[in-house]
């Protein structure tokens, strides 16, 4: 064997670009991590996250034995015992649990942590062993699920345009999307387009780093991109740049869209949005004499009560100009539609005894406090960490600590939400074992090879799982499926768009490019919808339209909570993957607010002076940053905070559990809080 190896892999992180990596391999050890250079999409580059990766592997509080609990819930305090023992308890309680109350009774709870389809929420994971349970369904709705939703309502799919294709745009809307934070890879294709001729619009309510660099921002309060689509739309068809023809064709229900459109006039956008109506007017009228415009809209503009519709109407506007047809014009919001894998040989879902019922991941604390008939008793958490990043926290929190509930936690780190588990299990990281990968947000698979062997007593999700199912003694042969043999199920697909794309080509060459035709207009044909067109009107959701956020469109909620908070994500975490680098940690400092001096002036607070964010639902304490980069009546902090490592809490202590009105998403960005000095720094005033 060479001294020195080259490995290919790909980042499993929840972000668009799927990128594809290399470790250098040494001896056995990993020396170096980089992306991928013939990568089309990674083209050698990673995040300031990422290259961190090896470094964050090797840290002194990674978990690599399994644990058991020694104290109370939530202390994290544990004794370290043999997997025998582990699997053994675990098997026992799972068993026990089942004859007393039913499968559904347990709760296969897996996140983001990791998007691989053997290791991570978009496979395996155990799925196939809580199947054979006839465990409660795990709905995975924390990140997507309003945008991809309403954009099926509308063209049939979460599918858009191809993200590279930006490049081809006469103007770019950047809406409600960071990209120099969160999924950088796109913004080459955006800048090739600018040095091109293209104009840059970011619309988003806080001056992000990327609307910095743009050549125009439009800050609208959270929640009302939709109000601002339709008087966007209201100055296009105005001025007659609507396509006749292509509305003719190719949509369905215009006439009723054109008769709400009427509704928005710029004045009245601009009152709902707080966007000044010439501004509106001004990139209305660009829109309609730009072709082709490129919309890059992303996760955070869909998590409030009408961010399934936002989307609707988002993607109304290149169905109005007919956009939809030409290369480099459309929406990008995520490319997952556009994969073809065998997704239900790998899942199995026939293994289940029976019809189960489905449990929201956004809805964590309902699911562990409100549930009955029958109640979770077993909670099985893998790739997440739901006392951090989970909406309402407190209400989560009381459910974790519930002491006639069972919870399981794999991990590396032993974050908030393992500290209320019973039995902790390490887990692989990365670069340590084998996976498959998409980006949604570009049109490659990749394959993660595992380069260097796990320390300690770590295993990958998908051998737990084998030996728990042995250990229960379960014969289902599947459930003991390899892992090559789980990936050559997944990629058995007869979709053209996934001709010759085989296991033993992808081990080769780390990626491939998805067969799609070249241009990719993946509804130039005609929309995956129920007619075929793009619809305006859908017999499941009806006709396109606004939908007031619930908590910023509250006017007597405003009356106690004057201040709409937006939590987004911090440039050195990724959800909270991360925050327990030292190095990042530093990086990001103290969990800070930002504020407007309007705000901040009548309430006597000043910058860097510690404050409490807070509503009836909870409170974090932060430092305050006054500043322009934020719109008066509105706050902005980060996610992604552990919060035993910032002062007990983050942000989602105050956020709702309440779904959008598409897709039961989380409403991270429809939240109103109040700011005020810390009791501590109250009394030293005084």
């Amino acid at each position: 064997m060479p001294a020195e190896l080259k490995v290919l892999g790909a980042c499993p992180l929840d972000c668009p670009d799927g990128c594809s990596w290399v470790v250098t391999v040494r001896d056995g050890e990993a020396v170096s991590l980089r992306g991928n250079p013939d990568h089309p999409y990674t083209r050698g580059a990673l995040c300031a996250k990422v290259n961190r990766w090896l470094e964050r592997s090797r840290q002194p509080d990674r978990i690599l034995h399994p644990l058991r609990r020694a104290g109370r819930k939530g202390e994290g305090r544990f004794e370290r015992i043999t997997w025998d023992e582990a699997l053994g308890e675990i098997a026992d309680r799972l068993e026990g649990i089942i004859r007393e109350h039913g499968g559904e009774a347990v709760w296969p709870y897996w996140g983001t942590g990791t998007l691989g389809y053997l290791q991570g929420l978009e496979g395996y994971t155990g799925r196939r062993f809580f199947n054979v349970l006839g465990a409660s369904a795990h709905e995975a709705d924390i990140c997507s699920a309003a945008g991809n939703a309403g954009l099926t309502a509308s063209v049939g799919s979460p599918g858009g345009m191809d993200p590279e294709d930006i490049a081809r745009a006469g103007l770019v809307l950047l809406w409600g999307t960071n990209p120099l934070t969160s999924g950088h890879h796109v913004w080459k294709f955006v800048q090739r387009a600018r040095r091109n001729g293209a104009r840059l619009v970011a619309i988003d309510p806080v001056r992000t780093r990327t609307a910095a660099q743009a050549d125009e921002h439009l800050a609208p309060l959270p929640g009302t991109d939709a109000a601002l689509a339709l008087g966007l739309l209201h100055v296009i068809v105005g001025l007659g740049a609507h396509d006749e023809d292509y509305l003719d064709r190719r949509t369905l229900g215009w006439a009723e869209f054109r008769e709400r459109i009427a509704e928005f006039p710029p004045e009245r956008a601009a009152r709902i949005t707080g966007v000044p109506a010439d501004r509106i007017v001004a990139l209305g009228e660009r829109v309609a004499r730009t072709r082709p415009t490129a919309i890059r809209a992303t996760q955070g503009l869909q998590r409030h009560a009408g961010g399934g519709s936002a989307l609707r109407v988002i993607s109304a506007i290149p169905a109005v100009t007919g956009d939809w047809a030409r290369h480099g014009g459309g929406v990008a919001f995520s490319t997952s539609g556009h994969v073809k894998l065998n997704k239900a040989a790998l899942w199995r879902d026939d293994l289940r005894p029976g019809p189960v019922r489905t449990l929201s991941m956004s809805r964590l604390g309902e699911g562990l406090l409100d549930v009955q008939d029958p109640p979770v008793k077993a909670l099985f958490v893998m790739a997440a960490n739901p006392a951090a990043s989970t909406p309402h926290q407190n209400k989560v929190r009381r459910g974790l600590a519930r002491d006639d509930l069972f919870t399981v936690v794999m991990d590396l780190f032993p974050t908030d939400t393992a500290d209320y588990a019973d039995i902790v299990l390490p887990s692989t990281a990365q670069h340590e074992h084998a996976d498959l990968h998409e980006g949604y947000g570009h049109l490659y698979l990749t394959w993660n090879e595992p380069a260097v062997a796990p320390p300690g007593e770590c295993l990958p999700a998908t051998e737990t799982f084998r030996r728990l199912a042995r250990r229960m003694g379960l014969a289902e042969p599947a459930l003991y499926d390899s892992d090559e043999s789980l990936a050559e199920r997944l990629l058995a697909s007869d979709h053209p768009w996934m001709a010759g794309i085989t296991l033993d080509r992808l081990r080769k060459e780390g990626f491939a490019r998805m067969s799609v035709p070249d241009p990719f207009l993946p509804f130039a044909d005609g929309f995956p919808t129920p007619s075929g067109r793009f619809e305006f009107r859908s017999a499941a959701e009806g006709l396109a339209g606004y939908v007031p956020p619930a908590e910023v469109a509250d006017e007597e909620r405003a009356a106690r909570y004057p201040l709409a908070l937006i939590s987004a994500a911090p440039h050195e975490f990724l959800n909270t993957q991360f925050a327990n680098n030292p190095e990042l940690r530093r990086r990001a400092g103290a969990l800070t607010v930002r504020m407007h001096t309007d705000d901040a002036r009548p309430r006597g607070l000043s910058d860097g002076q510690p404050v409490r964010v807070g509503n009836d639902r909870g409170a974090f304490d932060a430092v305050l940053e006054i500043t322009d980069t934020v719109r008066p009546g509105v706050a902005a902090t980060t996610k992604g905070h552990w919060a035993k490592l910032a002062g007990g809490a983050n942000a989602n202590a105050v956020v709702a559990e309440r779904a959008t009105d598409l897709g039961g998403g989380p409403v991270f960005h429809d939240t109103r809080v109040e700011i005020t000095a810390t009791p501590a720094h109250q009394e030293t005033v005084k």
